[in-house]
């Protein structure tokens, strides 16, 4: 009966056929060294685990109750050569791990420009293929500055040409993943990510989007495909025969929540929407955040920030429209500067009472300190006699 249960599981491998060992089978040099450091990792610690393993079912079978042949020793407690080899060969195995692990870490650091782009064939530094990638909720937008051409949920690539991803993200944190290519990266708002990578076999792989972002996060997918030289230029091509362009208004309406968006090209881009994506700025009246670290680098907001930053607008419901109350931000070193500074604005609040201090009544002025020596101890006898 053991046996027929066997018999009837066999059907059941049939449907790992529909499993997906890209991670074990990438078309990426990096990808392909990744694999590598796992199959290099799991072996060494398989050097110790089967060893234990056998040896943990050998003694069991051995000294078995049943087995009086084998030789009993309850009072043994220590063995040298046996202590040796515990010690050993874990502290061996754990050296080699690190060392490969160390050095792997640094080569493979998603950040460095890659020395090579394919076994025995070095790297050309002066002419990767710069990607700009943004994670929206929930799709992904791949800007080409070196082309002026944009797309959603579509990325091409050349093989053979290092390729050097920016990464940043709109919301909440997502995951930039293509198994085939190289390993995830975080995409986080406000931030800026890279990675460099290289597709070296043509196909059609799959990306997305590894950290969970919401509702939309299953259907966070893109295509990404490997072409040759040729099919990468007639993407582009195509690309730019579109008749969408990529505005700073039309971005506005695609950052917008939205599932299941289909491909689309842009056959152009607006100058510098990568760099507002990334400081949090495309929305018009809102300052930058290089803006506010440049403020910040000098100190902080003085009376000319101040008059600048006044008529910006901050909250999203302001940006739409949406909101009756302003906010008003200001800075005054004195009241005579605070005077001047509001008398000279374009912009006012409606009560600057409060900033500039007029009318307000003076507090009354402290009454002068006294010291009242305290007496000594001799001083103290002869007042109590």
């Amino acid at each position: 009966m053991s046996r027929l249960r066997i018999l009837l599981l066999l059907p059941l491998v049939a449907l790992l056929g529909g499993c997906n060992f890209v991670v074990m089978n990438p078309a990426g040099d990096i990808a392909v060294q990744q694999r590598d450091l796992v199959v290099v990792s799991v072996v060494l610690m398989l050097l110790i685990i089967i060893p234990v393993m056998a040896l943990t079912v050998f003694f069991a079978w051995k000294y078995r109750q049943s087995n009086t042949a084998a030789p009993y020793e309850p009072d043994w407690d220590h063995s040298t050569h046996l202590e040796l080899v515990i010690w050993s060969m874990p502290l061996l195995i754990i050296i080699c791990l690190g060392a490969v692990t160390w050095s792997s870490t640094h080569l493979l650091d998603p950040y460095r420009r890659l020395d090579r782009i394919a076994p025995g064939q070095a790297a050309t530094l002066n002419d990767p293929l710069v990607v700009e990638v943004v994670a929206l909720d929930w799709k992904w937008l791949f800007i080409y500055p070196e082309y002026g051409v944009a797309a959603v949920n579509e990325l091409v690539a050349p093989l053979d040409r290092q390729i050097r991803f920016k990464i940043t993200g709109t919301s909440v944190m997502n995951s930039f993943y293509i198994p085939a290519l190289a390993g995830q990266i975080y995409a986080m708002p406000g931030m800026e990510t890279k990675l460099h990578a290289v597709i070296n076999k043509p196909g059609k792989y799959e990306g997305f989007s590894a950290n969970y972002s919401g509702a939309g996060f299953s259907n966070m997918r893109f295509a990404f495909h490997g072409v040759d030289q040729a099919g990468f230029d007639a993407w582009i091509a195509k690309a730019k025969g579109s008749q969408d362009k990529l505005s700073r208004d039309i971005y506005l309406e695609l950052e917008k929540p939205s599932e299941k968006v289909p491909v689309k090209l842009y056959s152009s881009v607006d100058a510098d929407l990568y760099k507002l994506i990334l400081n949090q700025c495309a929305q018009p009246g809102k300052m930058c955040m290089s803006e506010m670290m440049a403020i910040d680098s000098k100190g902080g907001m003085g009376l000319a920030s101040a008059r600048n930053i006044l008529p910006l607008k901050y909250n999203v419901s302001q940006l739409d429209g949406s909101a009756s109350v302003k906010n008003y931000v200001a800075s005054v070193c004195t009241v005579a500067d605070a005077v001047r500074e509001a008398a000279d604005r374009t912009f006012t609040p409606g009560d600057p009472t409060p900033m500039s201090g007029a009318g307000l009544s003076r507090t009354r002025a402290p009454a002068p300190f006294q010291f009242t020596p305290v007496p000594s101890s001799a001083e103290r006898r002869a007042s109590n006699t």
